[in-house]
This record gives structure tokens, sequence and C-alpha cells, in this order.
């Protein structure tokens, strides 16, 4: 593959980063509607890059979260030599910047950050006041230095597979007609962003009761957070936490006729499918890393205490969720 005019973008290891980078991948496209732009991104992300129609490929970024990997990214680097004109880095690492580096890209772009002076040779400056949100900053990377923004931006869409959903469903014994309602309980960063499981139980009850199906959906680390959710298992529910691929629960979350979710990746998945519900946020602050859309209506205290963007709440109380009620959420759900 030889294709110097075209763009790699390097990008970030959080999911619901990764569905927000979709907006650059729009904006990129509106802009050079014939440049071929491929993501290079840890292998847990790239499905969502099958599903965004601006990306020609995916390129496996092989180390593990947090790892240097001086070695992988040597070999990676070198065998991308000569084949983009321009590097697009969405973190503000160090390392992120070492592929491009490698690679000989003749155009490197990146906010400035982590000691990247001569990684990067199209450093931009991080206007924090003017980018005060994930996505704008990563539009701003596909635009010439200091242009305002579009408005609006791109929303993400992803795009997911028709009637695979329910098929899913179905071959985890999640049969019958009624309306789905998905739970997604986990988020990575911490339990300062996590409204409490039985919170979630109590929505889940509720919406059983009603003839609704239920299912959960997750990572491996929240398949005990979904056992504790639905206790014995009720029927009409299926905890899919950790039994499912990400590319799967994109297409049961486009199946899900409601959403119950924390700020985490799979409330920007569910965002891009412009699936209605709500989200809860707690540590987080809403104003920088909102579900983009409108469909997801937001629930946050505004305590005086956030957002702390703490892993832990520093007060030990988690108020910011705790006092978000389970009848608040049934009330803003559809």
């Amino acid at each position: 593959m030889n294709s110097a005019g075209a763009i790699l973008v390097v990008g970030p290891s959080w999911v619901g980063d990764m569905v927000m980078a979709q907006a650059l991948f729009k904006t990129l496209k509106t802009l050079q509607p014939d440049c071929p732009i491929d993501l290079l991104a840890p292998t847990w992300t790239l499905p969502l890059a099958a599903r965004m129609p601006e990306v020609r490929a995916g390129i496996p970024l092989p180390v593990a979260h947090g790892e240097l990997g001086l070695g992988k990214r040597w070999r990676v680097g070198r065998s991308l030599n000569g084949v983009y004109g321009q590097a697009i880095l969405l973190p503000n690492s160090f390392k992120s910047a070492l592929v491009p580096w490698f690679a000989a890209t003749p155009r490197r772009t990146g906010f400035r950050g982590e000691f990247r002076f001569g990684l990067i040779n199209d450093p931009r400056a991080l206007d924090k006041k003017r980018l005060p949100r994930t996505v704008d900053r990563f539009v701003a990377l596909g635009l010439p230095a200091e242009t305002p923004l579009p408005a609006p931006l791109p929303l993400p869409r992803l795009v997911a597979s028709a009637g695979s959903g329910e098929a899913i469903l179905q071959r985890h014994g999640l049969f019958g007609q009624g309306p789905v309602l998905a739970l997604c309980p986990g988020a990575e960063y911490g339990p300062a962003k996590r409204w409490p499981e039985r919170h979630f139980a109590a929505i889940a009850t509720e919406r059983l009761r009603e003839g609704w199906r239920v299912v959960v959906l997750g990572s491996g680390k929240e398949q005990g957070l979904g056992e504790a959710i639905l206790t014995g298992s009720p029927a009409g529910s299926a905890n899919l936490a950790g039994r499912i691929s990400l590319g799967e629960a994109i297409d049961v979350l486009a199946s899900a006729a409601a959403v119950v979710t924390n700020d985490s990746g799979l409330m920007h998945v569910a965002a891009a499918l412009d699936r209605p519900g709500v989200a809860i946020f707690g540590s987080s602050d809403p104003g920088h890393t909102p579900p983009l859309g409108g469909c997801l209506r937001i629930l946050s205290l505004g305590l005086a205490c956030a957002p702390c963007f703490k892993r832990h709440c520093p007060e030990g109380t988690t108020r910011c969720l705790e006092e978000i009620t389970p009848a608040m959420v049934l009330e803003a759900l559809p």
C-alpha cells in the first residue's frame, strides 16, 4: 500500500474517545472527500472503526494499555514508511507520537505536550476555553491552525448490522416481543462514575414488570455487576457483560428502545446510534465529554464538589450518584 496523500490518525485508547473521533473523520472527509483515512489504535477499539464508513482501514497497535513498547512501535512505524502524507495524533502522550515519527510521515499534527518537540512538526497550542470538549479538540486537529470549528460539528454515527441485535439477544435466550432496555452499569475509569447497582436493579425490576426485556452490557469486568443487577436471572433479562464482543454490543444497543448508562464508552456508542435514554454523570463533567446528538438525557446533580474527576469519591459518600434516584431516571426515560 502506497498512498502518500492518505492520512493516518493515531486513535485514543478509550472506547468513548474513539467514538467521538468519528467527528474528526467526518470533518476530514468534508474537506478532502477522496483522501483515504486509516486508523492506528489498540485492538480493543478497532471494532468501532469497522462501523465508521469514513475509515478505510484499522491498523492494530500491538501494545498493552500504558505500555511504552518501543520496539513494537518502531516495527509498526517502519512498516508504514512512505505510506502517509500526514499523521494526526489524538492522544497527547509522548508514546503516541512515536509511530508516525518512526514512519517518517512528512506532516505530524498534534497538541503540544509531554516533551513531543521534534516528534510532531505541526504542533498546536491547546486553548481549553476555545475547545472545551474532547470532540472539539479532535476536530480542531483536522483543520488549519486557529480555524473556527464548523457549526454544527458533525455527529458520530456508527453503522449497525441490520437485524443482528435481535438475533444476538435470541441466541442468548432473550426471546419475546417486548421493547429492549439496555443497562450499561460500568465505567472503566472508576467507581466515582458508576451509578449504584441497586439503582440499576430497581430500574430493571420496574421495566420487567411492564413487559420490557432487559439486557446488561459491558466488558468482562462488569459481569459481576450484571449478576447483581439481575439477581436470580429473572425471565425476560440477560446479562451479556463480557459474553459478547464490542461489535455485537453495538448491534444490541442499536436494537434497544431505551438505554440507561453511566458516563462510559457505551454511553458514547449509544449516542452514536441515536438511542434514547438517560446518561448519568457523577465525578465527571457533562460539559467536557457529553453524549453527542441530544438523544440521551443527561442527569447530573451539579453538587458543589462536582465534577471532581476522581476515581474514588474524596468524601467517601458518592452523593453525586447515590442521590440520583431510580424514580428520577424512570421519569426521564422514554
